[in-house]
């Protein structure tokens, strides 16, 4: 095992996001249409993205008190119905793995992950439950915690619950979880293996790559779920010029990432649709789980993604991820088509 720069940071994370996808797991086996709701900007939020968040925060707390957070989440939903379900179902869950979470500790853990982002110093950014729909559809979807420094991702810890550990044995275990470090690979590990995190990642970890293959048309790709997400007939576009004959792989989450690092799919493309930006913990922690694993992530013009820049990637547009032997004709290709 060489990752070895960032072994505090990198235990306690995959400890927090373990203990996170867990909660998921088992808050998603027993889901009621109490315990979801619409926010603001008309995207959903459950019970799992609450409870996921308030844990990780809780425990980078303890660990790092002077680092900050940057997450998707806030309070102020539980803070305005205190007694109703979706309060008490937080703290339900919460409270299986933190006894003493109060709804009072849940909504300060919550409400501390409003970092800004930026260059200077070093923060985490968590996306609690990456890919909420396909969590409501049972589906793939993903926690994601990722450590910048200076602007720059060095360590990335993806857990994907409903992710089968060997897509080629249809009887492994369901749930995997990634490891990044920058410098250090990328590391496939099962999600619900025990002990610290050194001693079961030389024991049951492995080593991942991105697939070996010089030839876009011999190419998968993935894409996501919801087209408002990404531009499916830009990418159906794409592949053809590309002369990939494969119909692609719809899903949501930064599970996406994790299967184009591990050489189940080549390409993952996230095509502009309108005027969205994407955000920065959507893309951290998978992003660094592709580039250590011989992939190149850029944008569609080819730049990198640039995490310095606040809570969302002002300076990007749309991803291009694949592996760096076919990257540039990927690039090529969706250059041809976006400005056709």
């Amino acid at each position: 095992m060489t990752l070895s720069q960032l072994t505090a940071e990198r235990q306690v994370a995959v400890r927090a996001v373990r203990d996170a996808a867990r909660t998921c797991r088992a808050i998603r086996e027993a889901f009621r249409p109490d315990q979801a709701e619409t926010k603001s900007d008309s995207s959903p939020v459950t019970v799992a993205d609450y409870a996921s968040q308030a844990l990780i925060s809780l425990a980078l707390a303890e660990a790092f008190p002077d680092d900050s957070i940057m997450g998707e989440e806030t309070a102020a939903s539980l803070l305005d119905q205190p007694a109703g379900p979706l309060a008490a179902a937080v703290v339900e869950h919460v409270g299986g793995v933190r006894p003493d979470a109060d709804l009072e500790r849940i909504c300060w853990a919550l409400d501390r992950c409003g970092h800004a982002g930026g260059t200077e110093g070093r923060h985490w950014t968590l996306d609690p439950v990456d890919g909420t729909k396909g969590f409501l559809r049972n589906q793939q979807y993903a926690v994601a915690l990722a450590l910048i420094e200076a602007g720059q991702v060095v360590l990335g810890v993806l857990a994907c619950p409903n992710l089968p550990a060997d897509p080629a044995n249809p009887a492994s275990s369901i749930g995997s979880l990634f490891v990044a470090e920058r410098g250090g690979g990328a590391w496939q590990l099962p999600l619900d293996a025990g002990g610290d995190d050194d001693s079961f990642s030389a024991k049951s970890g492995r080593r991942i790559r991105v697939a070996d293959i010089s030839e876009p048309s011999q190419a998968s790709y993935v894409e996501s779920y919801e087209s408002a997400h990404s531009s499916h007939d830009h990418a159906s576009e794409i592949a053809e010029a590309l002369g990939i004959t494969r119909p692609s792989r719809r899903m949501d989450s930064q599970t996406k990432y994790a299967v184009v690092a591990r050489g189940e799919a080549e390409i993952y493309l996230r095509l502009p649709n309108g005027s969205w930006v994407e955000q920065v913990w959507d893309h951290a922690a998978g992003s660094l789980l592709v580039t250590e694993a011989g992939g190149r992530v850029s944008d569609v013009r080819g730049d990198a993604l640039d995490f310095s820049a606040g809570r969302r990637l002002e300076r990007n547009r749309g991803v291009v991820v694949a592996p760096a032997a076919i990257h540039a004709e990927v690039l090529a290709a969706t250059a041809r088509v976006l400005e056709g």
